[in-house]
């Protein structure tokens, strides 16, 4: 039987929406995945100030992933920081691209919203 496992909760994208291009490109490929409807972009700042509705949609998520642009990881940490511990991690300066050299371009973004996409897998 195949089809998804996730049931009817949201599967969510938290993104670094950062001033270095890695975030551009991070918070572009979480908007694009967005906009298909394989996840839903989430606001990774109402997890860092603990806004009600926000976290508790969150506590409700089938599925979430953590996009952090570079190794600061501020996703991530807002999130565990927050209490969450299961989600999945991606980084874009781990698939080949470098903070302050990478080219916000339709194929980069690509690349981010395709491991986006596998992450959100159930």
């Amino acid at each position: 039987m195949g089809g998804c496992s996730c049931g009817s909760a949201p599967k969510l994208v938290f993104a670094c929406s950062g001033a270095a291009d890695v975030g551009a490109v991070a918070d572009r490929a979480a908007r694009m995945v967005s906009a298909e409807g394989a996840g839903k972009m989430f606001c990774t700042a109402g997890i860092g100030g603990r806004v009600s509705g926000i976290m508790k949609t969150t506590e409700g998520a089938a599925k979430i992933v953590a996009l952090d642009g570079c190794p600061l990881d501020c996703v991530k940490q807002s999130l565990e920081n927050a209490g969450f511990k299961d989600y999945t991690h991606v980084r874009v300066t781990d698939m080949g691209m470098e903070k302050g050299k990478t080219e916000v371009s339709d194929e980069n973004i690509g690349k981010v919203a395709d491991a986006v996409r596998k992450a959100l897998e159930c």
